[in-house]
């Protein structure tokens, strides 16, 4: 696999750096394209790490470990470092519930994400609600709605008004060298937060990722 280096006290690759401002260009001129790699910077520890279209490091994921899909909590970053969301499985829930908080607190949810089963409506992958309020049957509480495909990295968020506001895609191979599902574009809209739509492939992962195919 083609490797993808974070600009940290080194020089970022120039062929990867130039395909990652192509990216941006064929884009949405104000659309935020980020390169995503389902791989930690630390030693034996997976998670994942993201980078700008200059190869800046702006998110990480360190503590992806094995029973973070159980019982643990997996803290989202930036990239220095400081917690922006802790990201837990809601207690005494049969379903996929996944409760986001602000920071390293776990008081107060900001959003809460529900894994969608209906066999009628198969491209719907989750809700988004706000709080920690359940959906209700009108989706009165939704505040975003993912469709797709995670396994195949083709996925589109949608807001209360069904505009696209983020979007998971495959990233196309450099030099005739694929990159695989481990690395993926993440293009998110003026309208959503990037942080937020980071947050939301890391519970994808979690609720649709290789463990759970």
């Amino acid at each position: 696999m083609t490797k993808v280096y974070p600009n940290i006290g080194a020089t970022v690759v120039a062929a990867e750096q130039t395909t990652l401002k192509s990216y941006a260009k064929l884009e949405a001129s104000d659309a935020v394209v980020l390169t995503v790699w389902k791989k930690s910077l630390l030693f034996n520890c997976n998670g994942f790490t993201v980078f700008d279209a200059k190869g800046n490091l702006v998110f990480r994921v360190d503590n992806y470990m094995a029973g973070s899909r159980s019982n643990g909590e997996i803290v989202l970053m930036d990239g220095g470092g400081k917690p922006l969301f802790t990201i837990r499985r809601k207690r005494l829930s049969l379903a996929d519930n996944w409760l986001v908080y602000d920071g390293e607190t776990v008081v107060n949810p900001l959003f809460s994400v529900k894994k969608h089963v209906n066999i009628l409506n198969k491209k719907c992958l989750a809700h988004v609600s706000s709080g920690s309020c359940r959906t209700s049957s009108n989706g009165k509480n939704v505040v975003y709605e993912i469709e797709g495909s995670y396994a195949q990295r083709s996925c589109a968020v949608y807001d209360e008004n069904r505009r696209r506001v983020a979007e998971i895609k495959q990233k196309e191979a450099v030099g005739g060298v694929a990159f695989g599902v481990d690395v993926f574009r993440l293009i998110i809209e003026p309208k959503m937060e990037t942080s937020v739509a980071m947050a939301i492939v890391i519970l994808l992962d979690q609720m649709f990722g290789s463990s759970r195919r």
